[in-house]
């Protein structure tokens, strides 16, 4: 039996479900995201695992006890929020130590637990300053580190860093990433970013509209959709419908055809399909091209190695696509 096993579990709002027949586990020392457009009932079901919200039907299995009937203090779960919920007169040492002195702990034990996860967490430095003397990332830091002190036999994380910047949001996930695999904490991150979910997961679960359409490790949501819809949410595909990449390919397909956009290659004008470039844009390493092929438009990717490189609006160029990598979805 896994760790931590989800099953069947439902939640409604009076007529309007939230989420249904939920079914997924999670190995211990696991890193899971639950990725999905917002309203797909993801953070629903993290405070449902909680216990900040009930469920209307349904297990949920924590080393093979239910749960579900336990009050949140008594599940021993670890839970970040958005949003800090530091307490603003408290200093960061005793923002850290509170829940440690809810549990009654004698004071040396706090301390030491205290001392120990602000130098987890690279916050020793700033015990005694209060939230508003710390950035956004450090405060979530300190979020994170108040959910650790206690322990916890899950740690929950609902979307801790989009209210961060680029910079500190890839720095701050990095150190998640660092953290849970130095404490072998079983953890679920809940994120819309497919970008987080692909670098810091072992494996995704990805929701929609209140139920679950694919789960498995990173690589095979990325390069095996199930459907249009894990196609469009997971990387940059491009969907052609079964008559645009029979026109394009000149083989025959019966249902939506998904091309990843780093699959299609540039050849010189007069090989491979005839195309003309329509746009480029710099996403950094990467240009993204916008290309006219039989009418057709289509994404490219291409590694931005030198600015000699860049192709013009306008160009004529022919289109390589490796077969192998076109996948046909429903």
């Amino acid at each position: 039996m896994s760790y931590l096993e989800v099953k069947q579990l439902n939640k409604s709002y009076g007529p309007t479900q939230i989420f249904q027949q939920i079914d997924f586990s999670a190995e211990e020392g696991e890193f899971v995201t639950l990725l999905g457009p917002s309203g797909c009932g993801k953070s629903t079901l993290l405070r449902c695992l909680a216990g900040l919200t009930s469920v209307d039907s349904g297990q949920i299995l924590l080393q093979s006890k239910d749960i579900v009937p336990l009050s949140p203090q008594n599940r021993h779960i670890g839970m970040v929020f958005q949003s800090y919920a530091l307490f603003p007169n408290m200093t960061v040492e005793k923002n850290v130590a509170f829940g440690l002195k809810m549990q009654k702990l004698p004071g040396h034990e706090v301390q030491q637990r205290v001392t120990e996860v602000l130098a987890l967490v690279e916050l020793t430095e700033f015990a005694r300053r209060y939230p508003h003397q710390l950035s956004g990332g450090q405060c979530q830091r300190v979020a994170l580190a108040r959910s650790l002190v206690t322990r916890p036999r899950l740690l929950l994380l609902d979307e801790p860093l989009s209210a961060l910047d680029a910079r500190i949001r890839r720095h701050l996930r990095d150190q998640i990433r660092r953290i849970q695999k130095e404490l072998k904490l079983t953890t679920l991150f809940v994120t819309h970013d497919q970008e987080e979910a692909l670098t810091l997961s072992d494996r995704i679960v990805l929701m929609n509209r209140g139920k679950i359409v694919q789960n498995g490790d990173a690589e095979s949501l990325y390069t095996q959709p199930v459907d249009h819809f894990a196609a469009g949410f997971i990387g940059h595909y491009n969907l052609l419908s079964a008559e645009q990449a029979t026109q394009l390919t000149g083989q025959t397909f019966h249902s939506q055809v998904a091309i990843r956009p780093e699959t299609i290659r540039f050849t010189p004008s007069g090989s491979g399909i005839p195309a003309e470039i329509i746009s480029h844009t710099l996403l950094g390493n990467v240009i993204r091209y916008r290309v006219s092929a039989h009418g057709i438009e289509l994404s490219i990717d291409v590694l931005n190695r030198t600015a000699a490189d860049l192709h013009p609006v306008g160009m004529q160029i022919g289109l390589q696509l490796e077969m192998s990598t076109l996948r046909q979805v429903a």
